[in-house]
């Protein structure tokens, strides 16, 4: 079974920073496209960073410049580095792994920025 499992998420003041993890197993590491995707509540689903084509990465304007996402090909987990944290950072954040028409998801990990 392909699994995704993301971790580190927390309770971060404004300004801080954190680090998530998603392990992966089951698939093929390399050959996938990955990303980062977040939910807040009543909000659709918004990617916030993507890594495809093994090597090529793009972020929206909303983070640019705070999030970096990477990878551990060895270890077969994803990785989103964040800083300078807002409120509006707040959500699930997801990752996830798409091939083709194939599209596998984690479970989530909430992020809170709050004072």
């Amino acid at each position: 079974q392909v699994q995704l499992v993301e971790s580190g998420g927390g309770l971060v003041q404004p300004g801080g920073s954190l680090k998530l993890s998603c392990a992966t197993s089951g698939l093929i590491f390399g050959v996938y496209d990955l990303g980062w995707y977040r939910q807040a509540p009543e909000n659709a689903r918004e990617l916030v960073a993507s890594l495809t084509g093994g090597r090529h990465t793009n972020y929206p304007d909303s983070v640019k410049g705070r999030f970096t996402i990477s990878r551990d090909n060895d270890k077969r987990i994803l990785y989103l580095e964040m800083r300078d944290l807002e409120p509006d950072d707040t959500a699930v954040y997801y990752c996830n792994a798409r091939l083709r028409d194939v599209s596998y998801w984690g479970q989530g990990t909430q992020v809170t920025v709050s004072s």
